[in-house]
């Protein structure tokens, strides 16, 4: 039997544990790249993402700042407008102001106007009823324009017009003493004397009217006999004549007495006496009639009047003192 030499020992391991070696080297390093590839591209996205965040949070801050810019820009805008608004306000204040005072002074120019009117009312009534005391005697007239004044002088509130009104109301209370006045009792009276001449008897009555005989009783409606008196007018024209003239006498004399015109009054109412002596026979009522005459034709026309005029004179002083430079 052949020795068979032994063959040598085979040497796999040799080689294959570098080749192990280096694959385990080439997959951990392929690993390793790869978990750095993988981390470099996690890091890459979260760069990115970064990035992104950073470009949106710096578009953010960019629109805050506009926005602040413009908050800003309107901030100003309205501390402008306010600043406008706050002079507008100053403005239209002392506008109200000047406004109010040249109120105050249209007020008080009014006033004055107003109380500078009523003074010359009062002034011109005044006037008025004393050239109607002087001139024509008229009471009732001047006590209206006296009532008037006092009504025009009421309305000053004036406390400078208080003595005014206190002479005034003296004036009134001698104008109220003096009654209807001389003038308008005498015209009462004459006027009553005329219609009482209506009752005066046209013929005077004799015994005979009470017992007549027969045949005078027989004529009676045709004839009648009474006394006749020369002084008295008898016919029927002339009786109306004569009254036409005495009503034209009496109208003199009221117009004399309107007039205050003693002896035209006194010369109208003789002859209305003398009328009165031709339309009447003597009487009890004619003399009665012709007392009452005289007594009118004595009447004053003219009377002594209170002396007035001291508010009229202390109205004119005043006008007289502010009108003075």
């Amino acid at each position: 039997m052949n020795d068979v030499a032994p063959a040598p020992p085979r040497r796999p391991l040799r080689w294959l544990l570098p080749l192990i070696a280096i694959a385990a080297l080439g997959a951990a390093g392929w690993f390793g790249w790869h978990s750095w590839q993988t981390r470099q591209q996690q890091a890459n996205l979260a760069r990115d993402n970064a990035v992104q965040q950073l470009a949106a949070m710096q578009q953010g801050l960019e629109a805050l700042r506009r926005d602040q810019r413009a908050n800003a820009r309107s901030i100003q805008d309205a501390a402008a407008t306010n600043r406008i608004l706050r002079d507008e306000v100053l403005g239209l204040g002392q506008r109200s102001a000047l406004l109010e005072q040249n109120l105050a002074q249209l007020a008080d120019s009014s006033r004055q106007g107003a109380q500078a009117v009523h003074r010359e009312e009062a002034e011109l009534l005044l006037n008025q009823a004393q050239q109607r005391l002087v001139f024509a005697g008229d009471l009732d007239g001047a006590r209206r324009l006296y009532g008037l004044a006092a009504n025009a002088l009421d309305s000053i509130d004036s406390p400078d017009y208080l003595n005014l009104r206190q002479a005034l109301i003296q004036e009134r209370n001698a104008l109220d003493a003096l009654g209807p006045g001389v003038r308008a009792r005498t015209a009462a009276q004459l006027d009553q004397w005329a219609g009482q001449l209506e009752q005066l008897p046209e013929h005077l009555p004799t015994a005979a009217d009470t017992a007549q005989p027969w045949w005078q009783q027989l004529l009676s409606p045709l004839v009648q006999i009474r006394p006749a008196d020369g002084k008295v007018l008898i016919a029927r024209s002339e009786r109306i004549a004569a009254n036409d003239s005495l009503q034209i006498e009496l109208s003199l004399a009221r117009a004399a007495l309107e007039r205050a015109d003693d002896k035209a009054w006194q010369q109208a109412l003789d002859r209305c006496g003398t009328w009165l002596q031709r339309l009447w026979p003597d009487s009890p009522q004619r003399q009665q009639r012709r007392a009452e005459l005289q007594q009118l034709r004595s009447v004053e026309l003219r009377p002594n009047l209170p002396e007035l005029g001291s508010t009229l004179q202390q109205l004119r002083s005043m006008r007289a003192a502010e009108d003075a430079p």
